[in-house]
């Protein structure tokens, strides 16, 4: 049963080595800020996230909690900074507005500015 175990992690860790840099690169070579944040959170997450699940098959059961709570961590705060550093980049004005297709923070942000 180890060896099972041993090639399911080393297939679990390589690809999350794999998705962690892709999400690398893209961050290197998308062309603006919301590409780049989506590079950064969904492929660092998951490549993330598949080496914790390997970790967790090499660990003890008491340690494999740990590391589910550090899972949970990341999937809960990724998401939240990457909205506030591409809201605060919109904001800024850092942001090219003309290649959004949908703009809805422009109708909230002329709601506010009115009211």
């Amino acid at each position: 049963m180890t060896s099972i175990q041993d090639v399911i992690a080393a297939v679990l860790l390589l690809l999350g080595a794999t998705s962690s840099l892709l999400g690398a690169v893209g961050l290197l070579r998308l062309p603006d800020l919301p590409a780049r944040l989506q590079a950064a959170t969904k492929a660092q997450t998951l490549g993330l996230l598949l080496v914790l699940a390997a970790a967790a098959l090499r660990v003890e059961p008491r340690d494999a909690a740990t590391l589910v709570l550090v899972a949970m961590f990341q999937v809960i705060t990724a998401p939240v900074v990457s909205q506030l550093v591409g809201r605060s980049a919109y904001r800024s004005g850092s942001l090219g507005r003309e290649t959004l297709v949908v703009d809805e923070l422009a109708e909230r942000m002329a709601r506010e500015r009115s009211s």
